[in-house]
């Protein structure tokens, strides 16, 4: 069984896709932007502002579908700029400590949505 998953908290699919799918008690979540569902404006100020609001948004498509950072089993890191890493680093691990943190991988691509410069994407094991 497969349930759409939707919340204004985070911003709106921009294409053919959902927030989010929940099947068999695990939430595929689709790659989230620094778009910032309140202001309606993407946050762009600097590599470590961008990946808070990426985070926020992951944060409240996970609780949409009745799951949380500590359930997350495994995330996907996409950037634009490898020299960025340690900066998203640095925010990731605010919201992953590293003793509890999923499996990961984190690619550098040529450009995303929007022309933002991560975008992360998860799944997480649901309540």
């Amino acid at each position: 069984m497969r349930t759409i998953i939707h919340t204004d908290q985070a911003p709106a699919a921009i294409g053919p896709y959902n927030q989010a799918v929940v099947c068999n008690g695990i939430a595929y979540i689709s790659g989230q932007i620094a778009f910032d569902p309140q202001t309606g404006k993407i946050q762009m100020d600097d590599i470590q502002s961008e990946t808070d609001q990426v985070l926020h948004n992951l944060g409240a498509v996970l609780q949409a579908c009745n799951s949380s950072y500590e359930q997350v089993i495994k995330c996907t890191i996409f950037m634009t700029n490898m020299n960025d890493y340690a900066a998203i680093n640095a925010v990731y691990a605010r919201y992953f400590p590293a003793e509890t943190a999923p499996a990961r991988e984190a690619v550098a691509v040529k450009s995303l949505p929007r022309f933002v410069r991560v975008e992360i994407s998860c799944i997480a094991q649901v309540s």
